[in-house]
């Protein structure tokens, strides 16, 4: 799966016909000045010019291509003063998410500055007609003011382009749900809400058809897979080549289901497994080579966790792991995060190998599962849990911390993080439960932050930061 194609944004830059009488060759003039923007970030996102807006007509045909081209977002910036009210019925018909960023062509006001430097400069006052109008009719939209050379205003742009391929990609999603844990509050939700407000279909499966793709597996494939994995990972010498191949088959066959049936994201609850009879372990390798290419995953039937973890891969800075918090260390003021033995091990610290080992887990009451072992690449990193609430409501729960170079666990046989929270293990975990956090969280490598709050913008939900 290819998580980090760049976003493509409509620019939508503003300014009034009427200057070009009074000041010939104005409109090329700023032309030249936007492509130097679309310039500054194409490295990170891909921003569309079609030329300046100069009117109502101009402002609502470009809004209108940039929707049927299916872009992933707007970015408005004031050319030179625009009228706020002739982007009104644009913005009525518009589908993509907005951000207008307040920026001119020079730097500095020089002593020798005549009128039309002045003019092609005022973008200022046009933003402030314009984002008067965005608020006052409720328009959801990301606001920058800053000088476009710096590094903030290409995060700015970044962020926004995230973010909005990051919507755009979670309502093309469909999770595949293969049962649900019973009793297990946390992960319940109003799936219609879910997919109106966030974007996901869940799609319920039954794993005769996992079974049925597992069955079409070739020995050519099976063998390509194994090898990869004898590369990639430091293997356990008591894994034996049967365990390895069989993990190896099922997942294959969960990906052949997946990208024969157009899903990007799946969800399993581990007692269906044992009782169907026909697999012989869990399929922690599988879900976790399936989080390294980019899928989105949660266990127990938690769809909401898996688009989130989806979310965290488009959202870039090295993707997202399915985790949980078990333990509070107060010495290390940290809280340490595992599960049963799933795990992104493409975030894998880069100073070490992930190990592939041979594991007994009871859970499931199957074979031995071959299950990946790692920390994650230690540094700033970001937790978020997306809450259910009445009414077809949610919330993004957010903290920031830091991963520690911590790998000396001798006898933990899970993937583990111990992750610092910025706010203090106390705080952190009194706010998270008083927030309604659930017990599934996705932790991404970066602070990805922004990205996550200018989602929820869009969204309509709050974000609560803890």
């Amino acid at each position: 799966m290819n998580r980090q194609e760049r976003p493509r944004i409509g620019f939508l830059g503003l300014m009034t016909d009427g200057y070009e009488p009074i000041f010939p060759g104005i409109t090329a003039r700023q032309e030249v000045y936007a492509r130097e923007i679309v310039a500054t970030v194409q490295d990170s996102v891909e921003l569309v010019f079609p030329g300046a807006a100069r009117n109502r007509g101009e402002i609502e045909a470009r809004v209108a291509a940039f929707n049927a081209q299916g872009l992933d977002g707007i970015l408005i910036v004031l050319l030179a003063y625009s009228q706020g009210a002739w982007l009104l019925r644009a913005l009525q018909d518009n589908r993509l998410p907005i951000a207008l960023a307040v920026v001119q062509p020079d730097q500095k006001v020089e002593r020798d500055w005549v009128e039309l430097d002045l003019t092609v400069n005022q973008g200022i006052h046009g933003a402030q007609d314009n984002a008067n109008m965005i608020r006052r009719m409720g328009f959801p939209c990301q606001y920058f003011a800053g000088n476009r050379h710096e590094a903030r205003f290409q995060a700015f742009v970044e962020d926004f382009g995230r973010a909005s391929r990051t919507r755009r990609k979670l309502r093309e999603l469909r999770i595949a749900m293969f049962g649900r844990m019973p009793g297990m509050n946390d992960i319940l939700t109003d799936d219609m809400a879910f997919f109106a407000k966030i974007g996901p279909e869940f799609v319920h499966q039954d794993l005769g058809s996992v079974v049925q793709a597992m069955a079409s597996v070739t020995d050519a494939e099976l063998e390509a897979s194994m090898v990869r994995d004898r590369e990639t990972f430091e293997m356990d010498p008591k894994l034996s080549r049967e365990s390895h191949a069989e993990a190896t088959r099922i997942y294959l066959g969960f990906k052949k289901h997946l990208v024969d049936n157009g899903f990007g994201a799946f969800t399993a609850h581990f007692d269906h497994f044992g009782a169907d009879g026909r697999f012989l372990q869990l399929p922690l390798m599988g879900a976790s080579h399936l989080m390294a290419e980019g899928y989105g995953y949660a266990a127990e039937g938690d769809a909401v966790c898996a688009a989130m973890v989806y979310a965290a891969h488009q959202l870039g800075q090295g993707g997202g792991n399915f985790t949980e918090m078990y333990t509070m260390d107060f010495t290390l003021g940290a809280i340490i995060f595992c599960h049963a033995g799933e795990g992104n091990w493409a975030t894998c610290r880069t100073d070490m190998k992930p190990r592939l080992i041979d594991r007994y887990l009871g859970e499931g009451g199957l074979a031995n599962p071959p299950t990946p072992i790692f920390t994650p690449q230690h540094g700033v990193a970001t937790l978020v849990s997306m809450v259910s609430l009445p009414g077809g409501s949610f919330r993004l729960v957010l903290a920031r911390g830091d991963i520690l170079p911590k790998t000396d666990m001798t006898r933990c046989e899970m993937p583990y993080i111990f992750w610092k929270p910025r706010s203090g293990i106390e705080a952190c975990v009194e706010a998270w439960i008083a927030q309604g956090g659930t017990h599934h969280e996705v932790i991404s490598l970066g602070d990805v932050s922004a990205r996550w709050k200018m989602l929820c913008t869009m969204w309509g939900i709050e974000c609560v930061e803890v």
